[in-house]
C-alpha cells in the first residue's frame, strides 16, 4: 500500500510519523513539498518517504490519499485533481463536507473524513471518523482509538471540541509562566505543570465510564484549595465562556 500525504503540516506530520513509528504495512508515504522543512525533516528519518514534485504525482502514486490541507488551499486545489476509482480519500479538512468533497472530486471512490490530533505521533488519542468504514477503521486503530460516527452532522461536536487543544494548551502554559515569575525554573515549571495534567487525564480516562462530576466532585474539600479555585472560576464565568467558544466553533462548522 502507497499512502499519499497532500499537505505537510502539524497534523499530517504527527499522522506520518505515528504511521512509521507503528506496525502497518505500506511500501511508501509520498508527501507533497509545500512545507518543505517539515517534509525534508521527515524524508531524512524515515527511509520509505518521498517528496513528490506535485499533489497530482501524489495522487497518481497512491492507494489511500490523505487531505491536509486548509479549507481555503482545499477548496482550490481538489477540483482540478484527477483521482482513480480504486483509491481512499481520507480528508483532515475541517470545513468541506462530504458531499463537497464528492463534488470537487467527481468519481465514486470511499471518502471519509478523520479527525486525528497532534498526540497522534505517539499513536495515542482517539480519531473520530465519518462515515463508518472498515479498513479506514482498522487503520487508525493502530494509531490511536477509532470513534466511527454514522451521522456527519454529529461529527460537527467532534469537530468543535478539538477546536480547544490550542486553549488547553495555553492553560499549561499560563500555568507555567506564573510558576517561573515566582522564582521556579522554567524547564522545572513546565515538567510539573504538564506532568500534573497528563496524570489528572489519565486518571479521568480511567474514570471516563463514570459521570465526570464525580472527578469534580471528589477532587475538592470543604474549604479547601480546590474548592476556592472551582468557586472562583465559576464566578468569573471560566466555564460559560468555554461552552460559548465551543457554540461558536460549532456555529462556523455547521454550515
Amino acid at each position: 500500500m502507497r499512502l499519499g500525504f497532500i499537505g505537510t503540516g502539524k497534523i499530517a506530520s504527527s499522522v506520518i510519523i505515528g504511521i512509521c513509528n507503528s506496525n502497518i504495512k505500506y511500501k511508501q508515504i509520498i508527501i507533497s513539498p509545500r512545507n518543505k522543512k517539515i517534509a525534508l525533516s521527515l524524508k531524512k528519518k524515515f527511509k520509505k518517504i518521498i517528496i513528490s514534485k506535485t499533489n497530482q504525482e501524489i495522487v497518481d502514486k497512491s492507494d489511500w490519499v490523505f487531505l491536509s490541507v486548509t479549507p481555503s488551499v482545499g477548496e482550490k486545489i481538489i477540483k482540478d485533481l484527477k483521482f482513480r476509482r480504486n483509491q481512499k480519500v481520507i480528508s483532515f479538512i475541517s470545513t468541506i463536507t462530504l458531499s463537497q468533497l464528492k463534488k470537487m472530486i467527481k468519481k465514486k471512490i470511499d471518502i471519509v473524513r478523520a479527525i486525528p490530533l497532534p498526540p497522534i505521533s505517539l499513536r495515542e488519542g482517539p480519531v473520530p471518523i465519518c462515515p463508518p468504514n472498515k479498513k479506514v477503521k482498522a487503520f487508525f486503530d493502530k494509531l490511536g482509538s477509532t470513534v466511527e460516527i454514522k451521522n456527519e452532522k454529529l461529527s460537527i461536536n467532534f469537530w468543535s471540541t478539538s477546536g480547544m487543544m490550542a486553549s488547553y494548551y495555553n492553560i499549561l502554559d499560563t500555568m507555567s509562566v506564573w510558576l517561573n515569575k515566582k522564582g521556579v525554573k522554567k524547564l522545572d515549571a513546565q515538567k510539573y505543570v504538564t506532568s500534573l495534567f497528563l496524570a489528572l487525564s489519565k486518571d479521568a480516562v480511567i474514570n471516563s465510564d463514570k459521570d465526570l462530576k464525580l472527578l469534580v466532585k471528589d477532587s475538592q474539600t470543604p474549604k479547601g484549595l480546590n474548592e476556592q479555585g472551582l468557586k472562583e472560576m465559576i464566578k468569573k464565568d471560566v466555564y460559560k465562556s468555554l461552552i460559548n467558544s465551543l457554540n461558536s466553533i460549532y456555529k462556523r462548522l455547521d454550515k
